[in-house]
């Protein structure tokens, strides 16, 4: 019984594809012929038109309207040109009837065979059908089926509280943010609130909301906070939406208190650390002589490009807040030049990409991400990581990625 639906599927696809060749062949050659139709009428309407003038000026002579002379000259012209049209008749049918043959030619037979040996050529005809549901039994690494898969069950089951927990993170790492948001928001209808549920729900909204950290958001990551007062994703974000609130005391507070609780070898320290000298402070470890300092972590070694120097934290200390953003713009920019002499520098693109989100200019962080995957191709390990800082700050990856 399989090996006869399989048969019949063959059989399916190759009558498909010769009604398709069919129909395209058509398409082109109706111009073809109903062209050389066309002439032909026009010919035809030509010669009717004249033989109806004949006919009237006969009516306008028998009625007085006119004189015999001037029907006479009327009706030899009426003559010539009805002449004309008989003599040009055989040159013009001959000529495009050649031209059409070798064009009817190419389109019913060349245009097929060339199309099947591409298909031959690139295609996969030995490749048995495997439809949608084949596909959603056994879907292997195919994200797209595992979602539908996950999709189909939850439309059946919606109160699957597990369901809605797995899926959430899938649509976010996939850029699907209003499903996420669902998602998120079932998961913790059905299983309660967790940090870990509470901190996805706070990062869709601020994708919705183009990083900023909108109101909601903040209750949802103060309500994680209760739940867990170490969280250092929730404490980062508060600190965050401090810092776009404008105020730069209470978010180098916040960010200091993250960066002294967090291990020195914490991966967000480094952005700790930076949102620490955009907002007027040192930051943590910037000195590289103090006991347990690595000097060749860029984190705490102020010569790294796109690192604060000590007078540069200094000299932030005593300006307002315009000067203190324009400072930081300057080394940003900075950065940025050195970056295009030398684009060998990993650490130096997630800087820049992190920089120009913080300072909301979404189009030169979404460049510098381009740039910066022309340097480290997203195959690779050090790509990957940099769309995945793009995605959690919220920066379209699809055209940097083309």
């Amino acid at each position: 019984m399989t090996a006869r639906f399989t048969y019949l599927g063959d059989m399916l696809f190759w009558i498909l594809v010769a009604v398709m060749t069919a129909a395209l062949a058509v398409i082109l050659l109706y111009p073809l012929l109903r062209g050389a139709k066309a002439a032909d009428n026009i010919r035809a309407g030509e010669t009717a038109v004249y033989r109806d003038q004949l006919r009237e000026l006969d009516r306008d002579l028998d009625g007085g309207l006119i004189t015999p002379e001037e029907a006479d000259y009327a009706r030899a012209e009426i003559g010539r040109r009805l002449i004309a049209v008989s003599a040009d008749e055989p040159a013009e049918t001959l000529k495009p009837a050649r031209h059409h043959r070798f064009t009817e030619a190419f389109v019913l037979l060349l245009l097929p065979v060339l199309g099947l040996c591409l298909y031959l050529t690139t295609g996969r005809p030995d490749l048995p059908s495997q439809p949608l549901e084949a596909r959603l039994e056994n879907p292997g690494n195919d994200v797209a089926v595992l979602i539908t898969k996950a999709e189909r069950h939850l439309a059946e089951k919606p109160d699957d509280g597990k369901g809605w927990d797995v899926l959430a993170p899938i649509y976010f790492r996939t850029m699907r943010v209003s499903d996420a948001q669902v998602a998120y928001r079932n998961a913790i209808r059905l299983l309660g609130p967790s940090p870990v549920r509470l901190d996805g729900l706070a990062e869709t909204l601020m994708a919705v909301s183009d990083g900023v950290v909108t109101e909601e958001a903040r209750q949802v990551l103060e309500q994680s906070l209760t739940l867990e007062p170490d969280n250092p994703r929730a404490r980062f974000y508060i600190a965050l939406s401090m810092e776009q609130a404008g105020r730069p005391d209470e978010a180098r507070q916040a960010f200091e208190a993250l960066a002294k609780q967090s291990p020195t070898d914490a991966p967000w320290l480094p952005l700790v650390n930076q949102h620490i000298a955009m907002n007027g402070g040192a930051p943590a470890g910037a000195d590289p002589a103090a006991p347990g300092a690595n000097p060749a972590d860029p984190s705490t070694n102020p010569s790294a490009p796109g690192n604060p120097t000590q007078q540069d934290v200094a000299a932030a200390k005593t300006m307002n807040a315009g000067d203190r953003q324009q400072m930081i713009r300057g080394m940003v920019e900075s950065l940025d030049a050195k970056l295009s002499e030398d684009p060998n520098n990993f650490e130096g693109w997630m800087r820049l990409v992190r920089s120009y989100a913080i300072l909301n200019d979404k189009d030169r962080a979404a460049g510098a991400l381009k740039r910066g995957l022309a340097a480290f191709p997203p195959p690779g390990e050090q790509g990957r990581q940099l769309l995945a800082l793009a995605r959690e700050l919220g920066i379209a990856t699809e055209e940097a990625t083309q």
